[in-house]
């Protein structure tokens, strides 16, 4: 068999799907060390890989993500690399069976490197230097650095790699960029691969990073070195259903990407998190389709986050006893519900917490939005599990600079029970009275992949939490003195891809304690009217989520990789047609407010999430909408 640059430079390569996806799929727990397998259940491993060949890859990725000694620590295998290592790259050659090329992936060291020190450095160095020696005893055809959000861990694993590769094994360097093509410093992709190249790799890319649909968009300016580049992309965005996460990408969409990314000249395409031997197949018959090479990814694990059934059990209206509260009736909670109590149609604008310490630019918005009759700002809670501000500081801000009342977002991913108690009860003593309750994004969409998901309660369990703080009493029955007055909103998915279970959620929502649904974005007034009409039963307050489309790739994203969004085909069609920049972006409001009019009279409001901050398009959307008296005086008498 050709060597592996030999093969890269007769045609393009088809790079396996996840690993971890596929053992969890096949019955392995999301605690369990996956890489230990190898030892433990090699037959399981071997079969997975075989699934791959059988799918059309070329190149398999050895099942060796999180093999290096600071992350087998945790499992208390830190004795074990060698070993560990030598079997994977075993299985993985046993499974090829000449058909195609092993790669021994080495992933972070999941320590946060950051501003590291020194000495921190040099751990990582020893760490990443051990596995990398290891998978070149074990043979493997290529060194393959995935996953690394962290510039300086980058540099040192791909140093690390060229050193024990000795000059005669090709390394591959695979970034992992956020959704504006940038490593957790702020380098460009196109930087990135050009110091990447300057380290000694022969391949350079990207893997994860969500979808295609980013993975092309970050590795356009690697293409311009003139070395191989690789493209692996999860499949969309996660979401969770039960006790797993889901990715929601189609293996044909899989397919159009790769037939695009090959065609621009992409040397290797393959999954990540997500996908499927399902995915591999489309790969492979688009690289059919663009002449592959005749010569024959344990990506990083699809973590599962499972959220902790413990304090899920308590009611959200206690028994009587002592100490508890009458609760104070929801229209005296805030202006915002009084406002809802007495028919008042009420507009709330997602304005979200800066990456770093300047608040500004979001005053700012929050100052004009509440200048165009919009009623709250809401404020998420770690989007997309990137380190932002705490929002419970913005809201805090936001109502004493603004005069303005907030929504702020609670999730379950980043504290446990204690902390939950303690961020609720100091946002009330803060003035904040309206929440919005979800479970929350894992933090393996975000910058810090690695950093704990606590998820001691979901979304159920923390409003049943805050509806008995509402009645004066913490979850072990000990009286506050008095009750929160808190207003519990909650989210919903119109067009959820289990629907029933949708439904389901929504009426154990409302029975622990939620009294205001806040629904995704929606663009088909069928799915929306279905919805309606399916939770009128529930008699709770509905505010339609919209989210004005910014351009038909905007509206190809959501489609294709957000869980719960359908763009229907005739909407992308008009972006299609209306272009770029200030005709598309007009477009998206046209169609924003086509939904809201359809639905005007059965919903007490509307849910505005801007694309790109572009509030003032949140103000395009509801102009005509509001009653007269919607405005505030000053604009009224403009």
């Amino acid at each position: 068999m050709a060597s592996f640059l030999e093969a890269l430079a007769a045609g393009p390569l088809v790079v396996d799907g996840a690993a971890g996806t596929q053992l969890y799929e096949r019955g392995v727990l999301y605690s369990t060390c996956f890489e230990e397998l190898c030892v433990s259940k090699p037959e399981l491993v071997k079969k997975m890989h075989e699934d791959y060949v059988r799918a059309g890859a070329q190149v398999l990725e050895t099942n060796t993500f999180g093999a290096n000694a600071m992350r087998l620590e945790k499992h208390g295998m830190t004795s074990r690399v060698r070993e560990i290592n030598l079997a994977a790259v075993k299985l993985a050659r046993e499974a090829a069976a000449g058909k195609a090329f092993v790669a021994g992936a080495i992933g972070p060291s999941g320590y946060f490197l950051g501003n590291a020190l020194p000495e921190d450095l040099a751990k990582v160095r020893s760490a990443l230097s051990e596995q990398a020696q290891a998978l070149v005893e074990a043979g493997v055809d290529v060194l393959l650095i995935e996953t690394m959000r962290q510039t300086n861990e980058l540099r040192i694993a791909v140093e690390s790699a060229v050193a024990a590769s000795g000059g005669k094994i090709p390394v591959i360097a695979s970034a992992s960029v956020d959704e504006a093509s940038r490593m957790a410093d702020g380098t460009s992709s196109g930087e990135i691969a050009r110091l990447m190249r300057e380290w000694g790799a022969n391949v350079v890319g990207v893997n994860c990073c969500d979808g295609p649909m980013n993975v092309l968009e970050a590795i356009e300016p690697m293409l311009e070195l003139g070395v191989p580049v690789w493209a692996v992309p999860n499949a969309g965005l996660p979401r969770r259903v039960d006790e797993r996460l889901v990715y929601v990408s189609t293996a044909e969409y899989f397919g159009v990407y790769a037939r695009r990314m090959f065609k621009m000249g992409v040397k290797l395409v393959g999954g990540c998190c997500g996908t499927t031997p399902e995915h591999i197949k489309r790969i492979a018959a688009a690289a059919r389709m663009v002449g592959s090479s005749e010569a024959k990814s344990a990506p990083p694990d699809s973590e599962v986050v499972r959220a902790s059934d413990s304090f899920q059990t308590w009611s959200a209206h206690p028994p009587a006893m002592p100490g508890a509260a009458k609760a104070t009736p929801f229209s005296e909670r805030s202006d915002f519900a009084s406002k809802i109590a007495r028919g008042k149609f009420v507009v709330s604008v997602e304005v979200n917490p800066p990456v770093g310490l300047d608040l500004s630019k979001a005053i700012t918005a929050a100052k004009m939005l509440k200048e165009g009759g919009v009623d709250v700002v809401n404020i998420a809670d770690g989007a997309r599990a990137q380190a932002r501000m705490g929002n419970v500081a913005m809201a805090a801000r936001v109502q004493q600079n603004v005069d303005m009342e907030t929504i702020l977002h609670v999730c379950g991913r980043d504290r446990n029970l204690l902390g939950t108690i303690a961020h609720l009860l100091a946002a009330h003593e803060l003035g904040v009275r309206n929440l919005v309750v979800v479970t929350g994004d894992p933090p393996k969409m975000g910058d810090f992949p690695d950093a704990s998901a606590v998820y001691d309660l979901d979304s159920i369990g923390i409003l049943k939490l805050a509806a008995r703080l509402n009645h004066g009493i913490d979850p072990g029955g000990k009286p506050l003195g008095c009750g929160t007055r808190f207003v519990l909103a909650t989210g919903a998915e119109p067009a959820a891809l289990n629907y029933d279970r949708e439904l389901s959620r929504l009426r154990q929502k409302k029975d622990a304690g939620a009294e205001l649904v806040m629904t995704q974005p929606v663009y088909d007034p069928a799915v929306l009217d279905r919805f309606l009409t399916d939770i009128a039963p529930l008699g709770l307050p509905v505010l339609v989520g919209l989210l004005p489309l910014a351009s038909y790739r905007n509206a190809e994203f959501l489609h294709n990789e957000v869980p719960g969004m359908q763009v229907p085909e005739g909407v992308r069609e008009r972006m299609r047609k209306a272009g770029t920049g200030a005709a598309a972006r007009k477009e998206g409001v046209a169609i924003a407010r086509e939904m809201l009019a359809a639905v005007r009279g059965r919903v007490a409001g509307a849910y505005i999430m801007p694309p790109l901050e572009r509030y003032e398009l949140a103000l395009e959307v509801v102009d005509g909408f509001l009653d007269r008296d919607d405005r505030p005086a000053a604009s009224a008498n403009a």
